[in-house]
C-alpha cells in the first residue's frame, strides 16, 4: 500500500504539473490576442523561452533558495519514491515559471528580447523563490513572527499573493520603468486605443487558462490524500462570479469577460481550501469588479500603458484574494477557520512590498546598463520582423 500511494503521489502531482504547463499556451495566446498583429510572434516566442529560462534558472538556484533542496546528486537518489521530489520541483517550477509569464503581458510591443530574458533568469532565481520560501516553507522565521502577533501564520494555499501578486507587482514595475508605447498617449491628451489582434485567440488563451487552473488550486495539495473537492468546487464559484460580474459592469466587453473569469481564479487561490463555496462566488465577483474598474482607471485616467492588465489582474486581485481569505475563511462567514485577518494583511504587504523592491531592482538595473526598450524605428515595425524576422503572416511579412 505504501508503494501504492508512492507511485499515486507522483502521478497525482505530475498530473498538475502537466495542467499548469498547459496553462502557459493560456498565457501565450491570451497576449497574441491581445497584441498588434505585429506582435504576435513574439507573444508566442517569449512564453516558451521565457519558461525555458525559468527553468535552468529554478533548477539550479531558484528551488534551493525556496526549499534548500539541491539536485546535485546520483540518479538514484532522485529516482527514489517514484521520484516524486523531482515531479514535485517541475510542478513548482510551472508556478515559477508564471512571474515572467504575467510580466510579459504587461511590458508586450516595446520590450527588448535579451534584457528580459536576463530579467526572467533573476527573478526566478532569486526575488520570487525569497518569497516562496518565507511563505511555504517558513524561511526566515516571518511566519513564525506573524503568528506571534496575529495567532495565526499568513495562509496562501495556491498562491493569490505569492505567484499572482507577487508576478503582478513586479509587472508594474517594468511597465513604469519601461514607459507607455509609442503614440499610445499623445501631446494632446488623446489616447490611441490599440485594440486588440484577435479576440478568438484572447479567448482560447482564457479558456486554456481556466482550465488548466484547477490543476493549480487542486493539486497544490500536492499529495492525494489531501485533495479537496471544496477547493474544486470554490474555484468554479469564484470563476463564475468574475465573470458574470466583469460581463456586466464590462458591458459586455469581450476583453473584459474573458478576463473575468482570470480575475476571480487569481482571487480564490489563497483561500480556496477554507471558504465556503458562497463566500467564494463573492470574492470571484469581487475581483472581476477590481479588474474591470481598475484597468479602465489605468489605461485611460492614469496612462500606465499595462498591455493585458497584469497588475490589476494579478497584482491587485492577487492581492485582494490574499485578504478575503482572512475573511471569508473565517468560521464566521462559514469558512474552516484557522486563518486571521491580521495575518492576511501582513503576508500580503510584505508580498507586494518585496515585489516592488525586486521589479525595480531587476528592472532599474537592466534600463541603465543595457536598456530595455525597442528603437522607435522597431517598434514601429513590430517586435515580430524586429527580433524575429518574420511574422504572423510569413507569406506576406518577410524580412532579411
Amino acid at each position: 500500500m505504501e508503494q501504492l500511494k508512492q507511485g499515486s503521489d507522483a502521478l497525482f502531482i505530475l498530473l498538475g504539473a502537466v495542467m499548469v504547463l498547459a496553462m502557459h499556451a493560456g498565457f501565450a495566446f491570451l497576449e497574441l490576442g491581445t497584441v498588434r498583429k505585429k506582435n504576435q510572434v513574439n507573444a508566442l516566442v517569449k512564453i516558451l523561452v521565457d519558461f525555458s529560462v525559468s527553468t535552468i534558472a529554478y533548477f539550479f538556484v531558484g528551488y534551493a533558495v525556496a526549499y534548500g533542496v539541491s539536485f546535485f546528486t546520483g540518479a538514484e537518489s532522485l529516482a527514489a519514491k517514484n521520484g516524486y521530489d523531482l515531479v514535485k520541483f517541475f510542478f513548482l517550477l510551472t508556478f515559477a515559471a508564471a512571474i515572467p509569464a504575467i510580466v510579459s503581458g504587461g511590458i508586450a510591443e516595446r520590450a527588448r528580447f535579451g534584457p528580459q530574458l536576463i530579467a526572467t533568469a533573476a527573478l526566478v532565481a532569486l526575488v520570487y523563490p525569497v518569497f516562496e520560501g518565507i511563505t511555504w516553507n517558513g524561511k526566515f522565521g516571518v511566519q513564525a513572527l506573524i503568528k506571534d502577533l496575529t495567532g495565526a501564520e499568513f495562509h496562501d494555499f495556491a498562491g493569490s499573493v505569492v505567484v499572482h501578486a507577487v508576478g503582478g507587482w513586479i509587472g508594474l514595475a517594468a511597465v513604469l520603468l519601461l514607459g507607455a508605447r509609442a503614440n499610445r498617449y499623445r501631446k494632446d491628451g488623446a489616447i490611441s486605443a490599440h485594440p486588440p489582434s484577435s479576440i478568438p485567440f484572447l479567448a482560447l488563451g482564457a479558456w486554456v487558462l481556466s482550465v488548466g487552473w484547477f490543476g493549480f488550486n487542486v493539486m497544490s495539495a500536492q499529495t492525494i490524500d489531501k485533495i479537496s473537492g471544496l477547493v474544486a468546487v470554490n474555484s468554479l464559484m469564484a470563476m463564475a462570479g468574475g465573470t458574470l460580474v466583469a460581463a456586466l459592469l464590462g458591458r459586455n466587453d469581450p476583453g473584459f469577460v474573458h478576463n473575468g473569469p482570470l480575475a476571480g481564479l487569481v482571487a480564490i487561490c489563497a483561500g480556496s481550501d477554507v471558504m465556503h463555496p458562497a463566500g467564494a462566488l463573492v470574492v470571484g465577483g469581487v475581483a472581476g469588479a477590481i479588474f474591470v474598474v481598475l484597468f479602465t482607471l489605468t489605461q485611460n485616467r492614469w496612462k500606465i500603458d499595462d498591455v493585458l492588465g497584469v497588475w490589476p489582474l494579478h497584482g491587485l486581485c492577487g492581492a485582494w484574494g490574499g485578504i478575503a481569505c482572512g475573511i471569508f475563511g473565517s468560521t464566521a462567514l462559514g469558512g474552516l477557520g484557522g486563518v486571521a485577518f491580521g495575518a492576511q494583511l501582513i503576508g500580503t504587504l510584505i508580498g507586494v512590498l518585496w515585489a516592488l523592491i525586486g521589479g525595480a531592482v531587476v528592472y532599474g538595473v537592466l534600463r541603465a546598463t543595457m536598456g530595455l526598450r525597442l528603437t522607435p524605428e522597431e517598434e514601429h515595425d513590430g517586435a515580430d520582423l524586429s527580433i524575429h524576422k518574420i511574422g504572423a503572416t510569413p507569406e506576406r511579412e518577410v524580412s532579411w
